[in-house]
């Protein structure tokens, strides 16, 4: 679990609120995860609390998690909200980039800020399979998870979808945009 999902534990009226928040959007985007029942879903999230916490950070910053598929008896849930969660732009893509710049930073780093909420970057698999259920970024982009070889020369990663085409680019790790958040994934 998160430091921050620790530390904000749910009170069972928030926890009641988000699992009907988390309800309606299930049951409003069926095409996300056909042949998944709530039921399901539900009771998995009431055994296990702290995710609970974690889907509520993820809630809070504007990523509208929702459930996007299984993995045997796990189910996985990504930010579906339609552009990047506004909670979470303006983030340079780590640590190392956050401590390189020495004018102009930004709050903080998109892998520290997943780490608090206790979420991890979209894979560029993951966020390909994501643009398969609607169209995302269409005004904004989004970090996401670098290969080492590419992160240790500088660089960092991020898609958006533009022209009914998803696009992977490249950034100096350092660099950050108001426009430029990201998403992540949660395994329950």
């Amino acid at each position: 679990m998160s430091k921050k999902a620790a530390k904000n534990a749910l009170s069972s009226k928030q926890q009641d609120e988000l699992l009907e928040t988390l309800k309606a959007r299930f049951e409003k985007h069926g095409k996300r995860h056909k042949g998944i029942e709530w039921s399901d879903v539900q009771k998995k999230l009431e055994k296990q609390p702290e995710k609970l916490s974690v889907l509520h950070e993820m809630e809070c910053t504007g990523g509208e998690p929702d459930v996007v598929g299984h993995d045997g008896g796990t189910f996985v849930f990504y930010d579906c909200s339609a552009e990047s969660p506004a909670g979470r732009r303006s983030l340079c893509y780590d640590r190392e980039a956050l401590d390189a710049r020495k004018e102009n930073r930004p709050e903080g780093s998109a892998a520290d800020m997943a780490a608090e909420i206790g979420i991890e970057l979209l894979t560029e698999t993951q966020y390909r399979e994501l643009q398969k259920l609607g169209a995302f970024d269409l005004k904004t982009s989004s970090w996401i998870e670098t290969p080492a070889a590419i992160r240790k020369l500088g660089g960092a990663l991020f898609c958006d979808r533009r022209y009914d085409t998803v696009f992977t680019y490249h950034n100096g790790a350092q660099s950050y945009y108001a426009a430029r958040g990201f998403r992540g994934s949660l395994r329950v």
